[in-house]
C-alpha cells in the first residue's frame, strides 16, 4: 500500500488483519511485555502511576530500542513513538484492537511520521514490511497459544553466499524444501528433532514459519536476509509454550546454534 499523504504533514502505511481471540486476549499479546515476548522479541515496559511509560525490545546485544508510549486505552488501542532511523522523523506507531464476529478481533496497525516531502517515506514503507514474518507468528500464537507462558531461542549464523542460496542450504538441511503450507513436517535424522505443521513459507523475503507439536508446542521461524553493506545472515527463533518452555530453550539453545553454525561454516 502506497503512503497515505495529509494536508498537515502526517505520512502513514497501515496494515489490518484478523485474528483469533476475545479483545482482552489479544490486549495481552500485542500490549504486555509477556505477550509481545510470546511471538516478536523480548519485551518490557517500564510503568508510572500504573501506566506504562516506555516500552524496549530486545533484539539482541546493543540492539535495544526503546519507544515511548503516548497513548493507552486497554484493550482498544496504544500507540508509541520511537526517533527514526538515518535523521528522519520520529515514527509513530498504533495499535487498534476491534472485536469481531466468531470470535475473532482485527488489528489495525498504523506507522506514520510528519515530513513536508517524501524523502522519508521509505522509512515507513520499511516498518510495515518488516513486520510481516513476525505478524504471521502472531497470527499462528492467538490461533494455537494464546495466553501460554512462552521462551524464545535466537540463533544466527553469518553467510557468504546469496540469500537464494542460504535459503535452499537452510531448508535443505532441515527438511523444509519443496514443502507446502498445511503440510507435516519434521527434521532429518542427525538434526535435532522438531516436528509439526508448515504454516508459512515464502520467498519474498526468504521466511518459513512452522507450527511444532514435537518434542513440544512452539513456533520455529527460519529466515535468510542480506544487510545493508552485504553481509549475509541465515536465522531461526525458536519460540516455545507451556511449562516446561524455559527449560526446554535452556537445552536447546546451545544445540541449535552449534547446528547452524557448522552446517553454514
Amino acid at each position: 500500500m502506497s503512503v497515505k499523504q495529509e494536508p498537515n504533514g502526517r505520512r502513514s502505511v497501515e496494515e489490518q488483519f484478523e485474528v483469533h481471540g476475545t479483545p482482552e486476549e489479544v490486549w495481552r499479546a500485542i500490549a504486555t511485555g509477556p505477550g509481545i515476548s510470546a511471538w516478536f522479541v523480548p519485551a518490557a515496559f517500564e510503568e508510572r502511576d500504573g501506566k506504562p511509560v516506555t516500552m524496549t525490545l530486545k533484539f539482541g546485544p546493543g540492539m535495544e530500542p526503546s519507544a515511548t508510549i503516548t497513548a493507552w486505552d486497554p484493550p482498544r488501542m496504544y500507540a508509541g513513538q520511537n526517533e527514526g532511523w538515518g535523521g528522519s522523523p520520529p515514527i509513530a506507531t498504533e495499535w487498534h484492537v476491534e472485536a469481531r464476529a466468531g470470535g475473532l478481533c482485527n488489528i489495525r496497525i498504523v506507522h506514520s511520521l510528519f515530513a513536508s516531502a517524501d524523502e522519508w517515506d521509505n522509512q515507513i514503507e520499511g516498518a510495515k514490511s518488516g513486520w510481516s514474518g513476525f505478524l504471521a507468528i502472531l497470527r499462528v500464537y492467538l490461533a494455537h497459544f494464546r495466553g501460554q507462558s512462552s521462551a524464545l531461542m535466537q540463533v544466527t549464523a553469518p553467510v557468504a553466499v546469496s540469500e537464494a542460496e542460504a535459503w535452499d542450504t537452510l531448508t535443505s538441511a532441515l527438511g523444509v524444501k519443496g514443502m507446502s503450507v498445511g503440510q507435516r513436517w519434521s527434521t532429518p535424522a542427525g538434526v535435532s528433532p522438531l516436528g509439526g505443521v508448515v504454516e508459512y513459507l515464502t520467498e519474498d523475503p526468504y521466511d518459513a514459519l512452522l507450527r511444532l507439536d514435537t518434542p513440544g508446542p512452539g513456533i520455529a521461524a527460519l529466515g535468510a536476509v542480506t544487510y545493508p553493506g552485504g553481509q549475509g545472515m541465515v536465522a531461526m527463533n525458536l519460540y516455545r509454550y507451556g511449562d516446561q518452555a524455559e527449560a526446554a530453550i535452556a537445552r536447546e539453545t546451545p544445540v541449535w546454534q552449534a547446528w547452524l553454525t557448522a552446517t553454514f561454516k
